[in-house]
This record gives structure tokens, C-alpha cells and sequence, in this order.
């Protein structure tokens, strides 16, 4: 009821493939760092979303830091929101879903090289990477903070984007995706970031003493 407007936003201009890869943070912290859902299904309210087992499998060869996990998706939702919306768009699609559950980014940013190798050999797929922005802090402030993340995003420059979430202690729960995903996109070629839809979470539940702000982008 948050995010899933900003979200919508950005999906409805984007032309959705029969595959995407999706990356995002682990809130539990249960399972490995790099967490990999490698096969099966993900069922929701649309139907069953089958995993790309042979895509998931080259993906676990690129890094020995990528592991398989079913446990580590279990109680996670950061992936699972932005699937039906996926699914509404093309009900074909297939999904990826890798869950990062670290902070350490130059650990992420080395796995992320590691991915780029076996990535660079596909062109049918799309990122989704799925994150909020700060947390529980009002209005006025998560906006303010939120923007020098969004500026270093925008420029495509992932050493800029950390030190403004460490400088601006920005507490974006899907940092270390977003930091991956500027490594990945950039290595695949993307040469801007546009910023589509920003919002908190007071525009659609009114309460701006404690929000939760949301961006969404495209990258090409």
C-alpha cells in the first residue's frame, strides 16, 4: 500500500522480458550471504512464476560466494512485492531471485565482477533491483537525505553512492543491491539513470512524523 505506486510507475515503462533478474536485501539475515533461489516455482495471487534454472545455474558458477537457498527466501518480502507486479506486465516472465545479506561492499562489488562475466554473454534479461530508501525519520528529513543518494545513483557513480549513505548514515535497507546493481548495469553497458517516481510512505497513509521513503529508476 507504500511503495507499490512508485514501483508501478516505473514497471509500466519498462518493457518486461521473459526474464528478469532480481536482487534485493535480506531483512532476516537466515541464510547465506548470497542467497539464490536456484529452481521451482513462486506462487502468487496470478499464478506460478517459474525460476530460469539455467540462468540461476550459470549465476551460481560465475562467484563460489553465490550460494543456493531456499531458507533464506522463505520469510522475505523485498523480492516477492515486485513480482506480481511483473507478472501483471508480461504473465510469462520468468524470475532469478538473489538475495544479498551483507553490508560489506567491497565484498558485494567483487561478487558483482564476478557476475558481470557470465551476464555480459546474455541480452534477454532485465534487473530489478527492490529497495526502500531511509527509514522512520519524518518527512521533511527522509527527503532531504534521500536526495544525495538519489543524486549519486543518477550519476551511475557506486563510490559516490556509498559515501552518501555512510556520510548521511541513509538507512536504505537494499543499499548493497543498488551498489551491485550500478556495478552490473555499468558493466553491461547503461549510460544514464533516470529518476521516475519518488515518494514516502505519508503519501499514502498521511502520517509524516515516521516515514519510509521509496525511488524508483530506470537505468539504460
Amino acid at each position: 500500500m507504500y511503495s507499490a505506486k512508485t514501483a508501478a510507475e516505473v514497471l509500466k515503462r519498462v518493457e518486461i522480458p521473459d526474464l528478469c533478474l532480481l536482487i534485493g536485501p535480506n531483512h532476516q539475515g537466515t541464510g547465506h550471504p548470497f542467497a539464490l533461489f536456484p529452481d521451482g516455482s513462486w506462487e502468487t495471487p496470478l499464478g506460478p512464476v517459474p525460476i530460469e534454472r539455467e540462468f540461476a545455474s550459470g549465476l551460481l558458477e560465475s562467484s563460489h560466494d553465490i550460494y543456493p537457498d531456499f531458507d533464506a527466501h522463505q520469510e522475505e518480502h523485498s523480492l516477492e512485492v515486485e513480482v506480481p507486479l511483473l507478472q501483471f506486465r508480461n504473465p510469462g516472465v520468468k524470475i532469478v531471485p538473489l538475495l544479498i545479506g551483507t553490508l560489506d561492499w567491497e565484498w558485494a562489488g567483487q561478487v558483482a565482477s564476478s557476475m558481470l562475466e557470465f551476464l555480459k554473454n546474455r541480452t534477454d534479461f532485465l534487473i530489478v533491483v527492490s529497495t526502500d530508501m531511509s527509514h522512520y525519520e519524518t518527512d521533511e528529513a527522509t527527503r532531504k537525505k534521500d536526495q544525495y543518494a538519489l543524486r549519486a545513483i543518477e550519476a551511475l557513480d557506486e563510490e559516490k553512492f556509498v559515501q552518501a549513505v555512510e556520510t548521511h548514515r541513509i538507512s536504505m535497507c537494499g543499499f548493497i543491491p543498488v551498489f551491485m546493481s550500478i556495478i552490473l548495469v555499468k558493466g553491461l553497458g547503461a549510460k544514464k539513470a533516470a529518476l521516475i517516481h519518488y515518494s514516502t510512505s505519508a503519501d499514502a497513509g498521511g502520517d509524516k512524523t515516521r516515514v519510509v521513503g521509496y525511488a524508483g529508476f530506470i537505468i539504460e
